[in-house]
């Protein structure tokens, strides 16, 4: 009598494998592209201590790439649409390097200005066309998992090229947009190569961006995750400032804490992502939503590096619980010759929040601690009760 044993997969397996071969590329070239995105998160020291503009000036050059970052989910959408994904993503990361050191050899005014409208314009073009792939090339029950581990590319890459891109700073800017624009090369080149196109064939009655605003779902689900998107974006602008001018702690101080949320979400986001892809979305975004908001409530008690540490273990955990799930909805409710407007309308979302983050929590942080912390813990709050109101029509698609 013979007797059969069935293998459980690996734990390797069973967090990265099932996924088809071209995913793997996108996701190498993603990673790479993040490696190598150096300059962004300088841009501000860049303009003020090696072109001479004051801090104003350079507030307003950053605003110019705030307009163009508005415009280019909408415009990367619909191109990922009609010319396709693989041309609109490979397309959008060769501009992108020829920008990068268009600006990197920039030394008038107008000619930084110039770079920065287009550089805002065309350095997130690969989201939707990204975005769009992902739904095209795996299941809806592995697409979850899917965007969980873009995510996680994301955040290892970018952890690594943060650490090296303020060393290389140190010898000088122009180091780092080569590298980025040598990243940016190649994961156009990797994505052209290795990624097929897999653009549907567009219906008749395809329209511009008036189809996806006639679907109140997806309005509504991206009012709720413009609400999210103001929370999160304040780790980016009003919690540096409120930390080391209110609180008092170093430079130092604050990024040693926030090398804390990039090591937790490297650690334990594989670990959690397939079951959380099993749990039911709206539910799954409505409590990591939640989670985070009260991350950010709480720093308004905060009063050295060990209180922030924690705070940060808070609202990270949130960031865990959410990834890869607002992708999965998105890809849910776009028919398929209409992903990338879906998720060009998503992204404009987050290219909102980041103009709306500094204009909502500067004048805030002025009135104090409390009234800057409570509000985005509230936002988050109204946005996690959203995320529950649109659970039925969400789970009906």
């Amino acid at each position: 009598m013979s007797s059969t044993t069935i293998e459980k997969p690996s734990f390797l397996h069973s967090k990265f494998g099932g996924l088809p071969r071209p995913f793997w590329a996108l996701w190498g070239g993603t990673l790479v592209n993040r490696l190598g995105t150096m300059v962004m998160p300088f841009t501000g020291v860049y303009l003020t201590q090696s072109r001479g503009l004051s801090v104003a000036v350079a507030g307003l050059v950053m605003g110019v790439f705030g307009v163009g970052s508005l415009l280019s989910q909408l415009l990367a959408g619909v191109l990922t649409d009609r010319i396709g994904r693989r041309a609109t993503l490979s397309g959008g990361m060769l501009f992108t390097a020829a920008t990068m050191l268009a600006l990197g050899y920039s030394s008038s005014l107008p000619a930084i200005v110039a770079s920065m409208f287009v550089l805002g314009l065309v350095i997130d073009v690969y989201r939707p066309a990204s975005n769009a792939l992902v739904a095209d090339l795996v299941s809806p029950a592995e697409r979850p998992r899917a965007y969980g581990l873009l995510f996680w590319g994301v955040n290892l890459g970018y952890a690594v090229g943060m650490t090296a891109g303020g060393w290389l700073a140190g010898l000088g800017f122009v180091w780092l947009f080569w590298i980025d624009a040598v990243s940016s090369v190649v994961f156009a080149v990797l994505v052209w190569r290795a990624v097929p196109e897999t653009r549907p064939e567009a219906r008749e009655s395809a329209g511009g961006f008036g189809v996806v605003l006639r679907d109140r779902t997806m309005v509504g689900f991206t009012l709720a995750m413009l609400g999210m998107a103001l929370v999160y974006s304040q780790t980016m602008t009003m919690l540096p400032v409120a930390m080391t001018n209110v609180v008092k702690l170093t430079s130092g101080q604050f990024g040693l804490a926030m090398a804390l949320n990039g090591v937790l979400i490297v650690l334990v986001q594989p670990l959690v992502s397939g079951w959380l892809g099993r749990r039911d979305p709206a539910r799954t975004l409505a409590l990591g939503v939640a989670v985070m908001g009260a991350g950010f409530a709480m720093t308004a008690f905060v009063t050295d590096t060990l209180g922030l540490a924690v705070t940060l273990v808070v609202w990270t955990a949130g960031e865990i619980i959410t990834a890869g799930i607002p992708g999965a909805i998105v890809a849910t409710l776009a028919p398929a010759d209409l992903r990338g407007r879906y998720a060009g309308l998503f992204g404009f979302a987050w290219s909102l929040a980041a103009v709306l983050a500094p204009l909502l929590g500067g004048p805030l942080l002025e009135i104090g601690m409390e009234a800057l912390w409570f509000t985005i813990g509230g936002i988050g709050a109204v946005s996690a009760v959203g995320m529950l109101l649109l659970g039925p029509a969400i789970r009906r698609r």
